[in-house]
């Protein structure tokens, strides 16, 4: 069964993704997304795979809690990414 949903903000727009959504975001677009009203999980490809590298570096610092917001744009600067906009709530 699937359930939950997220939200993704490309530019102004906001999109609702039901679960089974699939959508794409060309390179160099600044995008973020949000967690709906139901909490779900969502499956992401990143091609070139350098994203990983992120997402390991930035779940190290939140484990071990040093996760400061010029820690974190330090982090995305080294994978080529600017953070606009604060960070959403019960992110980290």
């Amino acid at each position: 069964m699937h359930e939950g949903e997220y939200h993704i903000f490309i530019g102004a727009n906001k999109t609702r993704c039901p679960a089974g959504s699939f959508i794409f975001i060309p390179p160099d677009t600044e995008h973020g997304f949000q967690v709906g009203d139901v909490p779900s999980r969502k499956l992401n490809f990143y091609l070139p795979a350098a994203m990983v590298g992120y997402f390991d570096e930035l779940s190290s610092a939140i484990l071990n809690d040093v996760a400061e917001p010029e820690l974190l744009s330090q982090i995305a600067t080294r994978y080529s990414m600017e953070v606009t906009g604060p960070v959403p709530d019960g992110y980290l």
